[in-house]
């Protein structure tokens, strides 16, 4: 490697904790960190990483290969749960649609974590150690989530009321391309297409982009959600997994609309019996009752009409 390809490395390599260093203090001063606490533990967990790693690059090259490795798994949870974040953002005014997500999420992390374990210790003609293996076969696990959600948000950004412009969008945006580069030059490194050195350059230029692109988002003024017609159909989604996990009867309505009918009724109308019955009650209180007979004159003349 010469002079000069030494220097652009270094010069790619130490612009990435200055540019994390003022995301983390733009978070901090916006009051971002409350709102997107896993990203700003993402961020600063890398400006640790890099001082670690400087420490282990001076040291050796077993010491740093494992602490990178470390690292790289730290990165791999906490990029997962940023993705997360930002998609619970996304979907914060639809609960039931959101509680959905989380679910989808969790199932999708087990997932994961079965298929990395499956592919260590299938996987006995790779050079890496096992637990190595499964930390790379998760991280591009994490990778095509990545770009998932960001295909998800330019094509349903507009039915959900999400500007481009927010902040979520941004944190994903960041990460689905920087997960597309790093997916393109593992399939090169596997075809041999590429040599170590220039996908060094690759990946860390792609990383630059993306911590570019975050603290452009960070600085710029999330506008608020768009409430239009669009939010309709996101609407209706949510009210049908709501009917789904809180199913009515099917007849639930029709007691309903016989006890209003059956009142508006007897409000209305008066049955010819019950009159002639308030007629007799009239009547024989206008006389005097001596001992049961007016009592039984009322009965007899209630008993001799034919009901109904």
């Amino acid at each position: 490697m010469s002079e000069k390809v030494k220097i652009l490395f270094y010069a790619l390599w130490f612009v990435q904790p200055v540019l994390e260093a003022g995301i983390a203090i733009l978070m901090l001063r916006r009051g971002q960190n409350r709102t997107f606490k896993y990203f700003f533990t993402y961020i600063v967990t890398q400006i640790l990483d890099f001082a670690v790693s400087v420490w282990a690059y001076r040291c050796s090259d077993l010491v740093y290969f494992r602490i990178s490795s470390c690292s790289t798994a730290i990165s791999v949870a906490l990029g997962f749960m940023v993705i997360h974040e930002a998609f619970l953002d996304i979907f914060r005014p639809f609960h039931t649609l959101r509680d959905l997500g989380t679910v989808l999420f969790k199932w999708a992390g087990l997932v994961m974590l079965l298929v990395a374990g499956v592919v260590s210790v299938s996987n006995s003609s790779s050079s890496f150690a096992p637990w190595v293996q499964a930390i790379l076969t998760a991280q591009r696990c994490v990778r095509v989530v990545q770009v998932g959600m960001v295909l998800f948000l330019l094509f349903f950004a507009r039915y959900l009321g999400v500007s481009r412009r927010q902040h979520s969008f941004g944190i994903a945006l960041g990460f689905g391309m920087f997960a597309v580069v790093e997916l393109l030059l593992v399939a090169s490194w596997n075809g041999y297409h590429l040599g170590d050195v220039a996908m060094s350059f690759i990946n860390m230029g792609a990383y630059a982009g993306a911590l570019l692109t975050w603290l452009f988002y960070t600085v710029a003024k999330s506008p608020a959600r768009e409430a239009g017609a669009a939010l309709l159909r996101p609407q209706r989604w949510e009210q049908g997994l709501t009917d789904i996990h809180h199913p009515l009867p099917a007849d639930s309505l029709i007691p309903m609309f016989e006890g209003m009918v059956d009142r508006a009724l007897s409000r209305t109308s008066v049955s010819p019996v019950v009159a002639e019955e308030r007629h007799g009650l009239a009547a024989s209180a206008a006389v005097p009752l001596s001992g049961g007979s007016g009592l039984s004159a009322l009965s007899a003349k209630v008993g001799s009409k034919p009901l109904g």
